[in-house]
């Protein structure tokens, strides 16, 4: 391969070539049950034939067409078993690697943005890549200080390649809706296509990563590896060695899993509250477990790498109250005052009228998880509630439909499902509750309590207060 295929017309060939190659099997595949062969072989055939294509096609492509498969890669817990077998091995390929560009490429971008002396900052480099992703790829090398370290080098064309590559993948999105049950792809197409211009900046990426890698530091829990360099289209950070987390899905001890799965939930609620951002890319390809201090056989100890910062959530104030007080009022089979605040936050359009008890009904096996002291996230668990929410013959589908996510909470639904498929890829008993007691704004009740008694207390106390009277200043006070 050349460098990244940034000629629309071929890119497109290629995407367009995925619904005719889904037609195409589709009548290979009523031919072989003619000839007798059974459904169910077939079936597992034309999946298996299926799979290999589509994410063939998305990792050649790189930009937006492999920027989606992986963001689809989190969602394979939530597939029919029979349909996640033959994705599994090809989804993973997603996270972790992709076709590389051609070495003379990076050495050309090396130059035009660290300069014609780019050699003389690395003591070492090395040509072959050690990762690719969907905007870049990744080489490891030695910094002139001595440092370990990981170089991201932008493809030439990528901006373009992955806008390019949405709008073809939008158009497609009723053919490709039906190999990925339960998962709306157009909104899914639409928001990752609005974090482009965000994702290609990787001064932004830099900012994030330090914010990070400073509030991290020292942490026993989360990992970040801190900012070497950055320049326009590269980024140099630390190396971070570990255990890649699509391998402890594939083949770690259930101690491994359990300990990736609750730092994995530890970091998506307490990231927000620590530094302001939240992480919106957790697809496995980002996260390490890595030997912590101390007894590093002691999978307790053992802490969580987080890597690319490329797309981010900016939360100032972390996670939004109401997202914490309406799961609390939930728990406490609240309706009525669960059904207020998702009115009052844009779930409920004001013109939408529900039953307070059926959106109650909605939630409580969504929230299933913080309801134990620990729960055991599984694939079977979240292919039920993909089967609940998806078929169009069940009350919580005909529900869900006049519900309404409003723009400010689309990444966050997004990397909060995202987070609970790695969960349930991992199959890890994580003590859930725990990290929302302790990180998650509005769910305990004290909490509440205590911001009414604060906004109370100017008033009381001031002892410059007035008596209001009838004039106009003091009616607008």
């Amino acid at each position: 391969m050349s460098d990244l295929p940034r000629k629309a017309v071929t890119r497109t060939a290629k995407l367009a070539a995925l619904p005719l190659g889904f037609a195409g099997r589709a009548t290979w595949g009523l031919g072989k049950r003619i000839v007798g062969e059974s459904a169910e072989i077939v079936g597992r055939e034309l999946q298996q034939r299926t799979a290999e294509q589509l994410f063939k096609v998305l990792g050649e492509l790189k930009g937006g067409a492999m920027k989606f498969g992986q963001a689809l890669s989190v969602f394979e817990s939530a597939l029919p078993e029979e349909v996640a077998g033959p994705y599994r091995t090809a989804l993973t390929k997603l996270q972790e690697a992709a076709p590389p560009m051609p070495t003379s490429t990076v050495h050309d971008v090396l130059e035009q943005h660290l300069g014609d002396d780019w050699h003389e900052l690395f003591l070492e480099f090395e040509d072959k890549p050690a990762a690719a992703a969907s905007i870049g790829q990744v080489h490891r090398g030695v910094w002139h200080d001595g440092r370990e370290v990981a170089v991201k080098v932008q493809y030439p064309g990528a901006g373009e390649a992955l806008l390019s590559d949405l709008g073809q993948l939008s158009r497609f999105a009723r053919l490709l809706g039906p190999l990925i049950p339960g998962i709306d792809v157009k909104p899914l197409i639409a928001e990752l296509r609005d974090r482009v211009a965000e994702e290609l900046d990787y001064g932004l990426e830099a900012e994030a990563q330090r914010a990070h890698a400073e509030e991290f530091a020292g942490d026993p829990d989360v990992m970040v590896p801190a900012v070497v360099h950055q320049c326009d289209q590269v980024l140099v950070t630390e190396w971070v060695d570990g255990i890649p987390l699509a391998e402890v899905i594939a083949e770690g001890t259930e101690e491994q899993r359990n300990r990736a799965g609750q730092v994995l939930a530890r970091f998506l609620f307490s990231g927000p509250a620590r530094t302001g951002l939240l992480h919106a890319d957790p697809h496995p390809g980002n996260f390490r477990l890595l030997p912590g201090s101390g007894d590093g056989a002691d999978p307790e100890n053992w802490r969580l790498g987080v890597l690319d910062f490329g797309t981010v959530d900016r939360l100032p104030g972390g996670l939004p109250d109401p997202i914490g007080r309406s799961l609390r009022l939930a728990l406490e089979s609240d309706a009525r005052s669960v059904y207020e605040l998702l009115g009052a936050e844009g779930f409920v359009k004001e013109s939408v009228e529900l039953d307070p008890e059926a959106v109650l009904d909605y939630l409580l096996p969504i929230i299933e998880p913080a309801q134990a002291d620990e729960f055991t996230f599984s694939r079977s668990w979240m292919r039920s509630q993909a089967a609940r929410v998806a078929d169009p013959r069940s009350p919580a589908y005909q529900l869900g439909k006049r519900l309404n996510l409003p723009p400010s909470y689309l990444l966050i639904h997004r990397v909060t499902l995202s987070t609970i498929g790695v969960l349930c890829q991992l199959g890890a008993t994580v003590r859930l509750r725990d990290e929302l007691e302790e990180w998650l704004p509005g769910f305990l009740p004290e909490e509440e309590t205590a911001a009414e008694e604060q906004a109370a207390e100017p008033a009381a106390e001031d002892p410059t207060a007035e008596e209001p009277t009838t004039e106009e200043p003091a009616a607008e006070a």
